[in-house]
């Protein structure tokens, strides 16, 4: 299947579901100013990428270590153009301060955003060690959050999370004034659509359903009732400039395929 866009005459092939999870995930730093995007995984990668060279231009970028980078180089190649120096303590600096939007993975998530990337069952006897908490309870706490989830299912979308590694909403409201001061749950995508935390008791809501996804799928692979508004839109189409430089600027080799797959 293919389109054609007016304003460029080219014959474009239509978006994968992919692509759309890419846009998903470029939206949620739209509008976020000169701030470091922290990207965790494939498709987060890529977002990124594309929100600096689209409608973000003011986005910070790392070379995943201590560079800050200042071209934007396909994904798994080296930058050319180094712009600054960020070493570990800067980077912890830009977190506390609230300077940095990070999107991380979740091996489990609840209605209210607590997420786990710490164990599997019991905290006493896990069935299954994870990465631990790592960074997840600052980065909740001191600057906006988003969640990239690459395989929607009732086993990641939890009612409740075996362990708190990110803070949620009850969390932090039950922690008091000195959690919630900066805590900033943004949206949640997957590989079947967009949600975030917009209903009144900060529940998870569906914003948004990928092409080609029912209403139905998504609450068959939620483990929980979701918030659901009486009209669910399709996540945006991307443009034809926007699919050109997916394509062919930040992610050639089509990497983004291996992570979302139809």
């Amino acid at each position: 299947m293919t389109r054609t866009d007016p304003a460029t005459a080219t014959t474009t092939a239509a978006a994968t579901r992919a692509e759309y999870c890419v846009i998903a995930c470029a939206e949620a730093w739209r509008g976020d100013g000169e701030i470091l995007a922290s990207p965790m995984g494939t498709i987060p990668s890529v977002a990124a990428r594309l929100a600096k060279l689209t409608f973000s231009p003011d986005l910070l970028l790392t070379d995943g270590e201590a560079l800050l980078i200042g071209d934007i180089p396909a994904i798994g190649s080296v930058s050319a153009v180094t712009e600054g120096w960020l070493p570990y303590r800067r980077h912890l600096t830009m977190v506390m301060g609230g300077r940095r939007h990070v999107m991380m993975g979740a091996s489990q998530i609840d209605r209210f955003g607590n997420q786990n990337i710490s164990c599997i069952g019991d905290w006493a006897r896990p069935e299954r060690q994870l990465l631990g908490v790592r960074g997840a309870p600052v980065n909740t706490l001191n600057n906006p959050v988003s969640y990239w989830i690459p395989r929607h299912s009732t086993r990641v979308f939890v009612e409740k999370v075996d362990m708190i590694s990110g803070v949620g909403y009850d969390s932090a409201a039950a922690a008091g004034p000195s959690a919630t001061r900066f805590h900033d749950l943004r949206r949640v995508v997957s590989d079947l659509g967009v949600f975030d935390f917009g209903a009144p008791d900060h529940a998870m809501r569906l914003v948004s359903l990928h092409p080609g996804v029912t209403l139905d799928q998504v609450r068959e692979a939620t483990a929980f009732a979701l918030a659901v508004p009486d009209d669910v839109p399709h996540t945006r189409e991307p443009t034809a400039e926007e699919l050109r430089l997916i394509r062919d600027v930040v992610d050639p080799r089509g990497l983004r395929d291996r992570e979302v797959r139809t």
